[in-house]
């Protein structure tokens, strides 16, 4: 453009001292002035040309990115494959299930292939219809409050803004869910209603799976009904009973270069070793361990505080975000599955993947070893699921066992209530079922290509990033309870948190964690007041919360009513950070101040009953402050009692009926001034 202006205004200056001689060299100046525009037009078409070159130069480097990768289409067709199973999984369960369903399809002639929708065009399912016999399967859990997980979010903003036609795409839905929350499998549904309402074709019901109920039963129903469903509609049948199909094959490493061996790392070999941002999931950042103190003064669980150095990270956070940690296996576990197999744990071994194309080259980072495999990424603790019963049952060497195991995986009634009541409800982990069965010794590598990853744990963050930006606190209970057989069963993460020491002579207990977002956000405005609701740990992001609104009030700022509800066992006991309230509410940051003892008096008092009992002013803080309500903690009982006394409080102060005041608070939290941060 400056080439431009340059070019039009170099004769303007000639014009005056042409013109007192313009009759007479009229013809002259005309050439002259001609070839002076054609000469600068010419130097502005090359001088353009070139311009318009340059942001040419770095799409061509990007030609080197293979388009047919994000095409699943181009995929399938390819390797031959008709059905696609995605997966919405953030724990790694919804994952799980879209392999086992993709395995399923061998059975009836079909292929599938279980696929991420973060990997892939989603757009291209409009193309479908190009394959015969096709189907789109979407197993989608929920998280938060009616979120998409991480990996299906791109999916989700996807199509709430599609357009595109998908009258040739066969769909069917399976959500997982979990009933104590209030938004109960909304990305399920949702995906189900939308792939309808652009046009697709819906085969099979939509089948939604409750966490808080028998998720493995509920998705083992839905599943036996779906293919049955399928054969109808593409006239195939099965083409004989399940069998065993290996994914991976092992290839045991006698001569490697050690260095090439994954150590616990979740991505990028030696990223433990050498640090680099961004972190996230899949690069965790290892964080010293500053401090970590117990915060109960009796009783028999084991309440702590810690405190994870994140300086020199760039990792950012907010008051309400989660801190995500991966956790280690306890090692006695570990060696006790070692020698019950007869394994040298220590042998270096890669899993790959008989499926040349498959994106996912191992179940886990490989190469690496047994021992290594066991502790950083496979889980070891919870009850295994019925697939994986199925897959062992061939090695258990004694009938009898090999005989509850296949009917444990079955769908039958019986089976089902076998299942439910020997592994789930007696809590038998992997090591407890190699225990009680004694004929049953897998090959470990198997064992190792059927055990779910073992994921990382969520906490809420316990510290304002405005007091304490270089450092995360995290406020946890350790979890150890008793199981129907008599063993003593304990918490992956809390029990590996609980040993995390400061540094010692020289040596730094590490954590590898990362920070994930949260829509759990004090008000824009300094001045709205707070209503915080968290008993028991449910307590830590409010200990954030009210960091950030006394840090506020140091600045000047005009902060209104910040009010907390909490609540323990007993007031000696298991009352956290007593003194740090204490002082807030000395200094007037904390404008009330409400803690319940559940078992300090014959009769149970908890939050929801002091709530009542401040009914009145409760209703002044919302309909006349526009406060915004927090709830912190468990799921299944807490919150539900919490939500159903603010209808309570609003149908009695607003003068509504039941149905106007669950109106009342559902737009509260449409609005965001009902926030929820709870777990089940």
């Amino acid at each position: 453009l400056t080439a431009m202006g340059e070019a039009r205004m170099d004769p303007n200056p000639s014009l005056p001292d042409s013109t007192a001689q313009q009759d007479s060299l009229f013809s002259m100046t005309d050439v002259f002035l001609i070839s002076l525009i054609t000469g600068l037009c010419t130097y502005w078409f090359f001088f353009r040309k070139k311009k318009e070159e340059v942001p040419d130069l770095p799409k061509m480097q990007t030609v080197a990115a293979p388009q047919r990768d994000s095409s699943f289409i181009e995929k399938m067709k390819k390797t031959g494959r008709n059905i696609v199973v995605f997966y919405g999984s953030q724990t790694g369960t919804a994952e799980e299930f879209a392999n086992r369903l993709s395995k399923d399809a061998h059975r009836y002639g079909l292929r599938g292939m279980a696929a991420d929708p973060e990997e892939y065009d989603l757009s291209d399912l409009s193309r479908l219809s190009e394959i015969d016999k096709s189907l789109a399967v979407f197993c989608m859990a929920t998280y938060g409050e009616g979120d998409p997980t991480d990996n299906a979010q791109d999916f989700y903003d996807w199509l709430q803004e599609a357009d595109t036609d998908l009258s040739g795409l066969r769909f069917a839905v399976f959500g997982l869910g979990n009933k104590t929350y209030e938004h109960f499998n909304a990305m399920g549904k949702y995906v189900d209603k939308r792939l309808e309402e652009l046009g697709g074709q819906r085969i099979f019901e939509l089948g939604l799976g409750d966490d808080d109920g028998n998720l493995e039963e509920d998705f083992i129903t839905w599943r036996e009904q779906f293919w049955p469903a399928v054969c109808e509609h593409f006239g195939v049948e099965a083409t004989g009973e399940e069998s065993s199909i290996r994914q991976y094959e092992l290839v045991v490493h006698t001569d490697v270069n050690m260095n090439k061996v994954y150590t616990g790392e979740m991505g990028r070999l030696k990223s433990y070793e050498n640090q680099k941002p961004p972190f996230d999931a899949k690069n965790p950042f290892l964080a010293k361990v500053t401090e970590n103190r117990k915060l109960n003064e009796g009783g028999e669980r084991h309440l702590m505080h810690l405190e994870l150095d994140i300086s020199n990270s760039k990792i950012r956070y907010e008051s309400g975000d989660h801190v995500a940690v991966y956790p280690a296996n306890d090692s006695s576990l570990v060696n006790q599955i070692g020698e019950i197999l007869g394994t040298d744990l220590d042998t270096v071994m890669s899993l790959n993947n008989l499926d040349e194309e498959s994106n996912k080259k191992h179940p886990f980072p490989c190469p690496t070893s047994y021992r290594t495999a066991l502790t950083y990424y496979l889980d070891i603790t919870n009850p295994p699921r019925t697939n994986v019963l199925y897959e062992l049952a061939q090695y258990a060497t004694d009938t009898g066992e090999q005989e509850r195991l296949r009917k444990m995986a079955s769908s039958a009634a019986e089976g089902k209530a076998l299942y439910l009541s020997w592994v789930v409800e007696a809590r038998r982990n992997i090591l407890a079922i190699l225990q009680d069965m004694p004929s049953l010794r897998p090959p470990i590598d198997h064992l190792c290509e059927l055990l779910p990853r073992l994921q990382a744990r969520y906490y809420s963050i316990a510290s304002s990033s405005k007091v304490h930006p270089n450092s995360i606190h995290i406020c946890a209970v350790t979890v150890e309870y008793e199981t129907k057989t008599g063993r003593m069963n304990k918490g992956v993460a809390t029990n590996w948190l609980k040993n995390k020491v400061p540094e010692q002579n020289g040596s730094s207990s590490l954590v590898p964690m990362y920070v994930r977002k949260s829509q759990f956000r004090l008000p824009f405005k300094p001045s709205t007041p707070v209503i915080m609701i968290g008993p028991g740990t449910g307590v830590a992001p409010f200990m954030g919360f009210i960091q950030e609104r006394a840090w506020l009030k140091q600045q000047g700022k005009e902060v209104g009513e910040t009010v907390l509800y909490y609540g323990c066992r007993h007031e000696r006991e298991d009352y956290v950070y007593r003194e740090e309230l204490a002082r807030f509410q000395r200094e007037g940051v904390l404008t009330q101040l409400n803690v319940a003892f559940s078992r300090d008096q014959a009769e149970k008092v908890y939050v929801q009953h002091l709530l009542k009992k401040n009914k009145e002013n409760i209703w002044k803080l919302v309909n006349e402050g526009m406060a915004h309500i927090y709830v912190c903690g468990d799921a299944r009982n807490m919150a539900r009692d919490v939500q159903n006394t603010f209808y309570e409080i609003v149908s009695e102060f607003g003068g509504m009926s039941q149905a106007q005041a669950v109106d009342y608070v559902k737009k509260l939290m449409t609005k965001g001034r009902y926030s929820l941060d709870v777990w089940s």
